[in-house]
């Protein structure tokens, strides 16, 4: 990993032009599916199960597709008054729920010009240094504006991602500062009982991918009153082979015991369950729904689960099969990081 220097010493400081200049040359060299990526995809897979090589070779070719485009990064920052005589030191605290969770934040901190400490998960420390190792390889400078470290001192401002539980912790050692600081937020579906095998299909992807541990994943739908799940289950058959993922199948089993015992109604197949419930968030392999009367029933639930809600897959919303694929302008929880970041003093 890159060392983290807490002193504030005279550095190689980067033009917006030269970072996106870079930004290109780590797209073009190393994003781009070359073997160069493939023994720290496999590393990453045996630090963490989770981490299918099919799921971070989804991570990448989303970044390099959504977040590392020219035409795209140019009209992102055209809105944003970035340019800055002494960039701040911003840290970044990142989950490790899926591959990289964390690099729209690091990005967002890099392409606005100024320098940036990552505090990285345990889940997830093998695929960002890989990547900040190339960028220094591409680019000696980097190694001044981009550190890997345990602890964040000297900073300026934070943004730091996590549950429920570890935003308080975050809330006491970083509220002195600038600071975003975000909580669980999972997807919700809407169904409006007329879908067809394919749309049911590319809603899959928006549950599965990932195996469901990423905060644009659907963990609940809403659906009309006296809804069928038997096309719904049906037309999920593809996604079959999950049960053989050992990780996934092992929460399946400890989640399909608890239903059995507490005796909670529930319908299941040998890889999903369902069960009527409220709650936004649902643990791997189980899946919430709840019934809605009206648009006006179905608009209500919404608003009173807005500040759990990360995104909204249907026909009205993002579109099926689309969750994993924001555009860099689709901010985490609807705060702009590129606003706080311009705006800081």
């Amino acid at each position: 990993m890159i060392p983290f220097q807490s002193e504030k010493t005279d550095f190689f400081q980067m033009d917006i032009e030269n970072r996106m200049t870079l930004l290109m040359k780590l797209h073009e060299e190393v994003m781009s599916g070359n073997d160069v990526l493939n023994p720290a995809i496999e590393k990453a897979y045996q630090h963490n199960k989770w981490f299918t090589p099919e799921n971070t070779r989804l991570a990448l070719k989303n970044i390099r597709e959504q977040f590392l485009d020219e035409e795209k990064l140019k009209k992102w920052i055209s809105s944003y008054p970035l340019y800055r005589k002494t960039p701040k030191l911003v840290g970044i605290v990142m989950a490790g729920n899926i591959p990289l969770v964390g690099f729209h934040d690091f990005l967002c901190a890099f392409i606005s010009g100024n320098r940036v400490v990552v505090k990285l998960s345990s889940k997830d420390d093998v695929l960002f240094p890989f990547l900040m190792n190339e960028l220094t390889r591409l680019d000696s400078g980097v190694k001044d504006l981009i550190f890997v470290s345990e602890i964040l001192k000297g900073i300026d401002a934070v943004i730091a991602t996590g549950s429920n539980n570890s935003s308080r912790y975050f809330e006491y050692y970083f509220g002195k500062y600038p600071h975003i600081i975000r909580k669980n937020r999972n997807a919700v579906a809407v169904l409006m009982g007329n879908e067809t095998q394919e749309e049911i299909e590319q809603l899959g992807f928006d549950m599965f991918s990932y195996f469901g541990l990423g905060c644009r994943n659907v963990s609940k739908l809403m659906v009309p009153k006296n809804y069928d799940f038997t096309f719904f289950f049906q037309s999920l058959e593809k996604y079959s082979s999950l049960s053989q993922h050992n990780k996934y199948k092992n929460n399946y089993d400890y989640n399909r015991a608890i239903l059995l015992v507490n005796k909670t109604p529930h319908f299941a197949n040998e890889f999903l369950m369902i069960k009527e419930d409220i709650q936004v968030a649902s643990p791997v392999a189980l899946l919430h729904y709840e019934f809605y009367e009206d648009k006006n029933d179905l608009q209500a639930k919404l608003k009173r689960d807005e500040e759990t809600i990360q995104c909204i897959i249907g026909k009205d919303f993002i579109p099926f099969g689309k969750s994993q694929s924001p555009e860099l302008w689709d901010y985490a929880d609807n705060v702009d990081t590129m606003k706080f970041l311009s705006e800081l003093n």
